[in-house]
């Protein structure tokens, strides 16, 4: 049986704040942005107020409910906490604050990071033009029903999946532990062979070329490249309309790509087999790589290491470091240290070895994502009681 919670309009327990600051050209200004998925504010940049176009900022406070209405549908909400005391948004991320007598601010913050929530958002959001048409205006936001118990359950079950939260972060730090372990192991087998000698990465890759026209009644499967060594991974489905690049590169196994704008971060990394037939945009050069000269595994060890990314950094063009571009003709200038065949083959055998583990630890991975959506899902539909979180928290 559905639990028999009232659904509330946002407009009744929400109400906009607007906390408008002139810039001043000598002060500096931390600028909010908000992830997307539910995964909270971010200090987006921060700045001279002679760097800022606007004539107008807006000052955050703790407690506020903040959302993107440009991508709202993309999840981008969040609640301010602590961190966010004081800093600024733009006039397109509008501040709520809650009627703390019928709403906890989390609890709203939970129902958002729901994708049924999402979908909600994309349905009310409105524009003239393929590239603002999805923009979720404020009277079409503050219109959404939630269900809402009394106060005190709301906290409660907040509190029990937070609980629950930090359990999963906790596993999953585990897992990213024992990974960062794994690649110590790889790093460690280059270390030591003596036999290495640096060569420019033009010896060993070669640029390959955009091969696919976009067409815009096509669908196509895209790839991205996270930060942090992390590497290559399958991202969404998206039809030509979706985006304004006229052209796209088909990866392959055993590729090697990097976003040109991240690559300073650890964005880089080789094609792995499931993201074999997917796309990037040509902000992504793509490149051959010689097995003759290098395996691909020796480069996937080398720019995975922290320790590299700074020297990526220093061949990168820009005058703002989050703004700093890898091009591919720098790039390929580069040069790495390559080893004897001998080791590149011992490394090849033993992550071979550990690669007879990564389908289990992708298991284990897809299954802790997958469980914190699946109790928001069940608490709000009436299918979990507090009670039922806290058991699961403590698990």
């Amino acid at each position: 049986m559905t639990r028999p919670w009232p659904l509330v309009r946002l407009g009744e327990v929400l109400r906009t704040v607007e906390r408008p600051a002139a810039i001043d050209s000598v002060t500096e200004y931390r600028l909010l942005g908000v992830r997307w998925y539910g995964n909270g504010l971010f200090t987006k940049d921060v700045k001279l107020g002679q760097e800022i176009a606007a004539t107008k900022l807006y000052r955050v406070c703790k407690g506020d409910f903040v959302y993107n209405r440009l991508f709202a549908w993309k999840g981008s909400f969040a609640i301010a906490g602590e961190e966010a005391d004081g800093c600024f948004v733009s006039n397109e991320f509008p501040c709520f604050a809650t009627d703390p007598a019928r709403v906890d601010a989390n609890f709203i913050g939970l129902w958002f990071r729901q994708e049924s929530s999402w979908l909600r958002a994309l349905g009310l959001s409105t524009g003239a033009t393929p590239t603002s048409r999805n923009r979720l205006k404020e009277s079409a936001f503050l219109s959404l029903e939630v269900p809402l118990p009394p106060v005190a359950q709301q906290q409660r079950l907040v509190a029990h999946v937070e609980a629950l939260a930090n359990q999963l972060r906790e596993a999953q730090r585990l897992r990213n532990d024992v990974a960062q372990e794994r690649n110590a192991l790889c790093r460690s087998v280059l270390a030591t062979d003596n036999e290495a000698q640096l060569v420019p990465m033009a010896d060993l890759v070669a640029l390959r070329a955009p091969d696919v026209a976009v067409r815009p009644d096509e669908t196509y499967q895209f790839a991205g490249v996270y930060s942090f060594g992390r590497g290559v991974f399958r991202a969404q489905a998206k039809s030509g309309v979706e985006f304004a690049y006229p052209k796209l590169t088909t990866l392959k196994t055993g590729n090697f790509t990097y976003p040109k704008l991240m690559a300073w971060e650890g964005a880089l990394g080789i094609v792995p087999a499931e993201c074999d037939g997917c796309v990037v945009s040509t902000e992504f050069p793509v490149f051959e790589v010689d097995e003759n000269r290098v395996l691909p595994e020796v480069l996937d060890v080398h720019f995975h290491n922290p320790a590299v990314w700074p020297d990526l950094s220093g061949v990168s063009t820009g005058t703002n470091v989050r703004r700093r571009r890898l091009n591919p003709q720098d790039f390929l200038k580069y040069r790495m240290p390559v080893p004897s065949r001998r080791v590149q083959m011992q490394l090849r055998q033993i992550m071979q070895e550990m690669s007879k583990l990564h389908p289990l630890s992708q298991q284990v991975g897809a299954e802790l994502d997958a469980l914190l959506p699946a109790v928001l899902d069940k608490t709000f539909r009436g299918e979990l009681s507090d009670k039922n979180i806290e058991e699961l928290a403590h698990v």
